[in-house]
């Protein structure tokens, strides 16, 4: 595939130092793709997400994990940092972050503090339900996608925080742990690389507030899961006052995969600024409610019909999706006809990709009552750490109570 590079004229300021953004690959105009998805079987990633296979270490090297992570370990954190960069690949948890650029504000010279990978295992976004897919179906996928990021910015442990009400995904990601660390993958000279990395299972309390980076590192010192105010970023302060990364469970996992196929094969899907693929989490008012892994920037309406059975009632029956979780503003129908699930589809549809969690509302539904819901949601999870929130959220949930009440009267 034919690739012009283009360098951002822009300056960021990252902790109170200034570097230039990184270097974006950009397809030819000739050779964009037009059609996205479905998925090729040979480009799927998470090849046992529905836990038809032996998630164990034995089934999961036969599905390819594990392989040549030591060779990836050697070539060095520059080249697997070039190699995420390459691919375009941008944060899975919602903020869609570039990976590559945020691994690479770890590598400052070393002032003796140690450096920490947290992962954000804190699924708690309504309508969210992908990452505990992994971690129940995949776990070594992320273990490996630890160890392959961890060498990448220099981390000595991986710290993988996982929202409490996972007991199941918990076990799982414990047995996956223990696994690793008796056949020697981590742990001291991890995978024979010579490189020493420790990976450790956290379970929050279950506070929806922890899956917000900061939130989650006071909660993994123990402390009360609120927000800390910013600089310092966590790429200079962060667990135990040292250098951390905080990503997402899909974030990590596919690291491993990109490396060993390469940047351009996942930059190779999906389009410019938006590649690679995705897990969608599709509920609500469909046949078959799923998640799936599909092509970037394929349609929402294919997305739906194809993996999801279409909307109950058929596509007219259609009255709203909420695209990226609950967190995302609501998509009328009239917009889900055309629209494109990536980053940029959605923001030039005023919503957002988020965790590409789309809940799915028919004709049938009230969505006074709906948002209502969630706002009571939201009310009840504020941790009540700034003004706006614990007197705002409290108002919003009143006035929408009142709203639906009055909906209900009509």
């Amino acid at each position: 595939m034919a690739n012009v590079v283009k360098v951002s004229p822009f300056l960021r300021t990252v902790s109170g130092r200034i570097i230039q953004t990184s270097v974006v690959p950009v397809r030819n105009a000739s050779t964009e793709k037009k059609v996205f998805g479905p998925l090729k079987d040979e480009d799927r990633i998470f090849t046992n997400l529905y836990g038809r296979h032996d998630w164990r270490l034995k089934g999961a090297m036969k599905r390819g994990d594990w392989y040549k992570t030591k060779e990836i370990i050697l070539k060095g954190h520059e080249w697997i940092q070039g190699e995420i960069k390459k691919s375009g690949l941008r944060g899975r948890g919602g903020a869609g972050f570039p990976t590559g650029m945020k691994w690479s504000f770890m590598n400052k010279p070393s002032d003796g503090r140690p450096k920490y990978l947290v992962v954000n295992a804190d699924e708690g976004e309504p309508g969210t339900c992908k990452d505990r897919e992994i971690m129940r179906h995949d776990p070594h996928k992320l273990i490996e996608g630890c160890l392959v990021a961890g060498s990448a910015m220099g981390a000595c442990a991986a710290y993988i925080y996982i929202r409490g009400e996972f007991y199941n995904e918990a076990s799982s990601m414990q047995i996956a742990i223990k696994e690793a660390y008796e056949a020697g993958l981590i742990g001291k000279n991890a995978c024979g690389s010579g490189y020493d990395f420790d990976v450790y299972l956290h379970r929050g309390a279950g506070a929806y507030i922890c899956g917000e980076e900061t939130s989650l590192i006071e909660s993994l010192e123990g402390k009360a899961g609120k927000p800390r105010l910013k600089p310092p970023f966590p790429a200079d302060v962060g667990v135990f006052g040292c250098p951390t990364t905080v990503n997402n469970v899909e974030t990590i996992a596919v690291s491993p995969t990109i490396c060993r196929r390469g940047g351009d094969w996942f930059g190779s899907l999906g389009r410019t600024r938006n590649q690679g693929q995705k897990l969608f989490n599709i509920s609500g008012h469909v046949n078959n409610p799923c998640t799936v892994e599909e092509e970037m920037s394929i349609s929402m309406k294919e997305l739906i019909e194809r993996h999801a059975g279409g909307v109950i009632g058929g596509w007219d029956n259609l009255l709203a999706v909420i695209p990226g979780g609950s967190s995302t503003p609501v998509l009328p129908k009239s917009v889900c006809d055309d629209v494109m699930m990536d980053f940029d589809g959605l923001v030039e549809k005023q919503s957002a990709l988020g965790t590409a969690a789309l809940i799915v509302m028919d004709k049938s539904a009230d969505i006074v009552n709906c948002i209502a819901r969630l706002m009571e949601f939201y009310k009840h999870e504020s941790c009540g750490q700034c003004t706006p929130c614990r007197e705002g959220v409290g108002w919003m949930n009143s006035i929408l109570q009142r709203f639906d009440n009055m909906s209900v009267l009509c």
